[in-house]
């Protein structure tokens, strides 16, 4: 009985504390709770039924996947989008998913090689029969399997953390048949350099690869939130008879 009893007490925190941040985080990802939307801790724990330390707990999981910022007397609001935090994660991520990929080169297996060539394949077949939403999922499986393969934790660690940092700036393009195709297109560059121990090409592979995902950003996460601003401006200019 004394061996359970501690797994017994820390199982259901955990599992609430799991469940706050899978909802909120969906709701962030998916615009449910949009930039500048502050996060009332009394509030979701009520909504939950729970108290409100496993809620303060997926909140600050949260802050540190840079979807929410804590505010001093007020806590934690979503954090508003910015270009310059694209560039800044497309840069680190080039570098670390570079060295992942050639690490990976040299130890990769035939296994994880099959496993790669099924992702890709899978992935284009589901956007191709109308659930670009399925590649999501498809894409984070992609870049783990090849982190992973670089035998290094702490580099698959960080590949992590910059790949969900950059989700939410994705997500949008991420829903839509071209976006996903041409990602997938980018996996299968990179996939035949990893074939072809191609340390040279890789680098190249990559950097194309987060290019585009730049491009998709600007166009799809940028340009809609100026629209949206552009027509909450017009509507604010009509209702106070401008």
């Amino acid at each position: 009985m004394k061996a359970n009893g501690p797994r017994l007490v820390i199982r259901r925190p955990v599992s609430i504390r799991k469940r706050v941040y899978d909802v909120v985080r969906d709701g962030i990802l998916n615009g449910v709770y949009p930039a500048g939307y502050r996060m009332v801790e009394s509030r979701l724990a009520k909504e939950i039924k729970t108290s409100r330390t496993p809620v303060r707990e997926a909140l600050h999981m949260l802050e540190m996947e840079g979807l929410l910022e804590s505010i001093p007397r007020v806590g934690y609001r979503v954090k508003p989008i910015e270009w310059e935090e694209v560039e800044e994660i497309c840069q680190i991520r080039a570098v670390n998913e570079t060295l992942a990929a050639r690490w990976a080169m040299r130890r990769i297996s035939d296994r994880e090689i099959e496993a790669l060539e099924k992702n890709v394949a899978g992935a284009e077949e589901e956007v191709l029969k109308g659930k670009p939403k399925s590649f999501v999922e498809s894409d984070a499986e992609f870049h783990d399997i090849l982190a992973r393969a670089s035998g290094s934790k702490r580099l698959l660690e960080l590949c992590q953390l910059l790949r969900r940092h950059m989700l939410r700036y994705r997500i949008e393009s991420l829903y839509l048949r071209e976006t996903a195709l041409k990602a997938i297109d980018g996996h299968r560059r990179i996939l035949d350099c990893i074939k072809r121990r191609d340390e040279e090409g890789i680098e190249d592979a990559i950097n194309r690869h987060l290019d585009q995902s730049k491009k998709d950003i600007q166009r799809y996460a940028f340009h809609a939130e100026g629209e949206k601003k552009r027509i909450s401006g017009s509507r604010d200019q009509h209702n106070h008879g401008g």
